[in-house]
This record gives structure tokens, sequence and C-alpha cells, in this order.
């Protein structure tokens, strides 16, 4: 039993050194894939590191970029808040610069909340397209709401009335999906479909009963039903 252990224990590091040199002999002759392989993760990872660092530090500098714009915004001066004034960046300066960032998304939706504004409703339309919606019940259906309202400004009824529809569904709540969902009922009758306002107005007095639009409806279902 004892030479059979013996044996056991001489036999394990002859069966390791036989593997070390059957790896060594792969990493040999695939060295050059290897170490491309490896350079490749490195070069990914630190990518991702610096990538993450440079854009934390490109987000606080975009904050702090923009709020001369947001205050010009506050105060309806629409053509500064976009172009910017003396060393106060505008929307478009913090949309070109700081790309990428949460803050930059944020300025495509003031930029095109400026552009309406100020009837400019091509451009409008350009950076609402562009604003990259976000999952809140507010800001986000508010943006998609505001595009809407532009396409049926612009002529294509149908368009604007499906986009508000997506913004009542994006909203979720009482606040704002009524609002939504009666503007659309509104333009279905306007276009002399009442059949689909009505079953909008239902759904305002059904979903949306803590609603002040909801208090209200009855008069828009009895208009829809003549």
């Amino acid at each position: 039993m004892a030479k059979n252990k013996k044996q056991k224990v001489t036999d394990e590091p002859i069966a390791l050194d036989v593997q070390l040199n059957k790896g060594e002999a792969f990493i040999e002759k695939n060295w050059k894939t290897i170490a491309a392989i490896i350079g490749a993760i490195i070069v990914i990872v630190a990518g991702v590191y610096i990538y993450r660092h440079f854009m934390a530090e490109k987000e606080l500098e975009a904050q702090k970029a923009i709020a001369g714009a947001q205050t010009a915004f506050a105060q309806q001066q629409y053509e500064q808040a976009l172009k910017g004034e003396g060393t106060t960046k505008g929307f478009l300066k913090v949309i070109d610069e700081y790309s990428g960032t949460k803050t930059a998304n944020l300025a495509k939706l003031y930029a095109g909340l400026a552009y309406a504004k100020t009837d400019k409703v091509d451009e409008a339309i350009k950076y609402l397209e562009d604003f990259s919606v976000q999952d809140d019940e507010m800001v986000s259906p508010a943006a998609i709401a505001a595009l809407g309202n532009l396409y049926v400004k612009k002529g294509d009824t149908e368009k604007g009335i499906t986009t508000l529809l997506k913004a009542a569904e994006e909203a979720d709540n009482d606040a704002l999906s009524p609002v939504f969902l009666l503007q659309a009922g509104q333009l279905y009758e306007s276009a002399g479909q009442n059949d689909k306002a009505l079953e909008l107005y239902n759904k305002i007095k059904k979903e949306h009963v803590l609603s002040p639009i909801a208090q209200d409806i009855d008069k828009y279902i009895e208009r829809a039903t003549k």
C-alpha cells in the first residue's frame, strides 16, 4: 500500500509537468493571437473606464454650461436661449460640445420647445424628434405631446394624433394622460371621426376618474354622440 501511495505522489507532478508543457507549446505557437486578444481586452476595459470617467466630468461641465440658457428660456428669451450670448452658451452649443451627455439630450428638448415658441416648426420638430425620451412620467410624455402638436400644426393630423396617444400611454397618469387623450379626441372630432373621439372620451371617464378633465368629460361624450 505504501509503495502504491508513493507511486501516486510521484506520478502527479509528472502529469502536471506534461500539462504545463502542452500549455507552453500552445502559448508559444499562438502567442501573437493571445497577445492580440489580451491587448484588445485591456484596451476595451481601459476604454470603458476612461469613457465613464470622462463622461462624468463632461456631464458636470455640461450641467454648468446649460444653466445660462435655461435662465434665458425661463425669461422667454428664446433666441438667446438657443444661441447664447457672450460667454453664456446656448442650447445649440451645449448639444454640439457635450454630445452624448444627458444634459445635451435635455438641451435638445429645450431647443425644440424654444423653436416652437418662435414658430420655427421644422426646427422644433427636428430637435424634439432627436430628443431621447427617458423613463419618466412627466417630462418625456410632455415632449412627445409637444411633438404631436407640431405635427398637427404642420398639417399631419393623423401623425399628430398617433403621437398624442403615445404620449398618453407613456405618461400613464391622471395628470397628463387625460390632457393628451382629450386633445386627440378633439382632433378626431374635427376630422369627422366621432366614433374614435367617443372612444377616447369614454377612456378618460373610465380610466382617469380622479382627473379634473374626467369631471367635465360628459359634455364631450354628448357632443361626439350626436
